[in-house]
C-alpha cells in the first residue's frame, strides 16, 4: 500500500453497524473528489459483521476492543495519511458533494476545524421535530462567525492540529459530548472553526419520542462533566440557545417541586406558575419553525416541556456524578 500523503481522511467509528454502515460507505463511495481520499472504519469492538462490510466496500479497516467512538476516532486519526481529518458516523449518508464542502473553508490556513450540517428524510414526528432543533442551533452558530463546537456526525480538523492536542477524551465511553469537550479545548485555545453550512450528511434522527427523550436525558447528563472541565460554557458556548438553557434549570425545577406540589398549595402554585414559564418560552422556537415544518412546530410547546423535563433529570444525575470525575 502506498503511504504517499492524501488530501483527506474520512474515519467512520463503527459498533454493530451491519444495518446502517452500508448506506453510509456508499455515500462516501459516490462523492465528487475521487482519488484525493482514503475511508477508515474503526471496528469498536462490534459482534456483527460491521468489520467485513467495510472491508467489502474497499475501506481500510481498524479493529479494537469497545472502548467507545472517541478512542475509535483517535486510532483512524493515527492511522490516517490525510492533511485533514473528517468524521462522520455510520449512521450518516454524506452528500455527494460532502466532501467538497467540508475541506473548501481549509483554504483559510488559519482555520483548524470545521462542521457540517444534518438533515433527514424522516417524517415520523419525533424526527421532524429532532431537525428543526438543529436547524434553530445552525441559526445560531451561522450568526456568530466562528463556532466553539463541532460535531462529529459532520466534522473535520487539520490532522497536525488534532493529534497535537491530543484527540478526544477517551474517559467519554459512550457516543456522547466527546465532541463538544474536544471542540471547547480547541476554542480555549485560540482555535478558529466555523459552519460549512452546505456540507451536508443524512441521518436518522430518533423515530419516537422515547427513544428521543432518553437522547436528551444523556445528552444533559454527559454535557455536565464537559461543563465541570469548562465551566464558562455554562452560560454560553455558542451553540445552545440561552433559552434551552434556561429550559433545562427549569425542568430540573419542576422534577423537585412535583411532589412538593402534591401537598402543599404554595408549591403547587409554584409547580404551575414554572411550568407556564417553560411553555410560553417556547414560543419563538415555535413561531420561527413554523414556516419549515407547521405540524411539528405546533406541537413543540407539549414537546419543549418533556424535553426540559429530560434534560433537568439527566443535568441532576450527571452534577452529583461529575463531583468525583
Amino acid at each position: 500500500m502506498s503511504h504517499a500523503p492524501l488530501r483527506a481522511s474520512v474515519i467512520v467509528p463503527a459498533y454493530n453497524a451491519a444495518e446502517t454502515l452500508p448506506a453510509t460507505l456508499a455515500a462516501l463511495a459516490r462523492q465528487t473528489l475521487p482519488g484525493e481520499f482514503e475511508v477508515i472504519v474503526v471496528d469498536d469492538g462490534s459482534r456483527d459483521a460491521t468489520a467485513k462490510i467495510a472491508e467489502n466496500a474497499g475501506a481500510l479497516v481498524a479493529r479494537q476492543e469497545n472502548r467507545g467512538p472517541g478512542a475509535a476516532r483517535n486510532a483512524g486519526a493515527r492511522l490516517a495519511r490525510g492533511e485533514i481529518l473528517l468524521f462522520t458516523d455510520a449512521d450518516c449518508e454524506p452528500e455527494p458533494d460532502w466532501l467538497e464542502r467540508m475541506l473548501a473553508p481549509f483554504a483559510d490556513p488559519l482555520l483548524v476545524g470545521a462542521q457540517g450540517t444534518y438533515r433527514t428524510r424522516q417524517r415520523s414526528l419525533a424526527a421532524r421535530f429532532t431537525q428543526l432543533e438543529f436547524e434553530d442551533r445552525y441559526r445560531i452558530q451561522k450568526k456568530a462567525g466562528c463556532i466553539s463546537l463541532a460535531a462529529t456526525y459532520a466534522a473535520a480538523y487539520r490532522r497536525d492540529v488534532f493529534l497535537a492536542h491530543g484527540g478526544f477524551d477517551e474517559r467519554f465511553i459512550a457516543a456522547n459530548n466527546e465532541d463538544t469537550e474536544f471542540s471547547y479545548r480547541l476554542a480555549e485555545r485560540g482555535c478558529d472553526m466555523v459552519l460549512a453550512v452546505d456540507a451536508t450528511v443524512y441521518h436518522r434522527h430518533p423515530e419516537t419520542f422515547g427513544r428521543y427523550l432518553r437522547i436528551k436525558f444523556w445528552r444533559a447528563y454527559w454535557r455536565m462533566f464537559v461543563y465541570r472541565e469548562y465551566p464558562g460554557k455554562c452560560a454560553c458556548d455558542g451553540y445552545t440557545p440561552h433559552i434551552v438553557k434556561f429550559q433545562a434549570m427549569a425542568g430540573a425545577a419542576l422534577l423537585g417541586l412535583a411532589p412538593l406540589a402534591v401537598f402543599f398549595p404554595l408549591w403547587r402554585d409554584a409547580f404551575w406558575l414554572v411550568l407556564a414559564g417553560v411553555t410560553t418560552s417556547s414560543l419563538p422556537f415555535a413561531l420561527r419553525s413554523l414556516a419549515r415544518d407547521r405540524r411539528a412546530a405546533l406541537c413543540a410547546p407539549g414537546f419543549v416541556v418533556l424535553r426540559s423535563l429530560a434534560f433537568g433529570a439527566g443535568s441532576l444525575l450527571g452534577v452529583w456524578r461529575a463531583r468525583t470525575w
